[in-house]
């Protein structure tokens, strides 16, 4: 098995400080949308970076009211994988979700 690419330690301390930012940035709007301060569909819509690179579970299960177990059964309705991500929704997916999702 090849060794991963060497990167210098000024670029490792970089990509580690972008992960705790967009961990810290899902928290807050994860938060946000338990509270009621944001809308799930905000997620869908969003250019940030770390909201798009969200799991679609994740963010149902921070939707009031729901679990792991809820969150899944939607996506399997739907026919959205356990770990797909919200940049990587086609449309088709997300008027299924969307249509799922109606009045939350």
């Amino acid at each position: 098995m090849p060794n991963p690419p060497e990167i210098s330690t000024e670029a490792r301390r970089q990509a580690l400080a972008k992960a705790v930012d967009h961990r810290k940035q899902r928290a807050e709007f994860k938060r946000e949308l338990a509270e009621g301060k944001r809308f799930w569909r905000e997620a869908l819509d969003s250019e940030v970076e770390a909201i798009q690179r969200m799991r679609i579970k994740e963010l149902l299960e921070s939707l009031p009211g729901f679990g792991t177990i809820r969150a899944v059964a939607i996506l399997d309705r739907v026919g959205i994988s356990h770990t797909r991500r919200i940049q990587g929704l086609g449309s088709t997916q997300r008027a299924k979700l969307e249509l799922e999702l109606k009045g939350r």
